[in-house]
């Protein structure tokens, strides 16, 4: 970095540039080298709560899974998330794009907050059992825009162009409830990360949130 900084007298952007780039071919290739072993499973990019509000959304889950007779499992801890965007798939050259929009995202830490609970409809027999909210996701939803803006930039607009409901998912169950008012729950989110799902849940990258 000194190098190529001090040539210019300054942190220009072809040198600020140069640096990014390097940086993401790194991180990519390491990402590869884990990922290429395990096998085809479904890899995301998501916001995660912290250790002790995922025990507290565990524990209201459960509270919720006995109140409506629910039969299914509950998401560990560990595994709860909101899901920003769907990388499964993509070939090479736009998951390393997709991993430079994230690297070039500048924003400060924000709040989060879930005062609700509801069914989506899912597939048949597998209805997801989630927390959405309203007021308390607005910064969660600029900041998904931003990221959509930064990948559009990097030629993938399509991704960049999907439909965002945010929710943190408790439970699939055959069966369904109306949407329900909770005691509001969330956390400040001060990173993101890309997620690989596959019996469980590995972090293989991940980002800080900086203005």
């Amino acid at each position: 970095m000194g190098a190529c900084c001090e040539a210019a007298g300054a942190a220009n952007d072809s040198c600020i540039q140069a640096l990014l780039q390097s940086y993401v071919h790194g991180l990519f290739c390491a990402i590869m080298d884990r990922f290429a072993s395990f096998g085809s499973a479904r890899l995301f990019l998501a916001t995660v709560p912290d250790a002790a509000t995922a025990e507290r959304i565990y524990r209201l889950a459960s509270v919720l899974k006995r109140a409506h007779c629910f039969n299914g499992k509950l998401i560990a801890p560990e595994r709860l998330h909101v899901s920003l965007f769907s990388l499964g798939g993509l070939p090479d050259r736009q998951l390393c794009a997709a991993c430079e929009a994230a690297t070039e995202l500048r924003t400060q830490p924000f709040e989060v907050s879930f005062d609700r609970t509801a069914s989506f409809r899912g597939q048949p027999g597998n209805r997801p059992f989630v927390l959405i909210g309203e007021k308390g996701l607005r910064w969660l939803q600029s900041f998904r825009q931003m990221l959509g803006v930064a990948m559009a930039r990097r030629g993938l607009r399509r991704l960049a162009n999907t439909n965002f409901t945010p929710h943190v998912t408790l439970l699939y169950d055959a069966r369904g409830v109306d949407e329900y008012p909770i005691e509001p729950v969330g956390w400040t989110v001060t990173e993101f990360v890309l997620v690989h799902s596959q019996r469980g849940h590995q972090h293989l990258a991940r980002w800080c949130l900086r203005g």
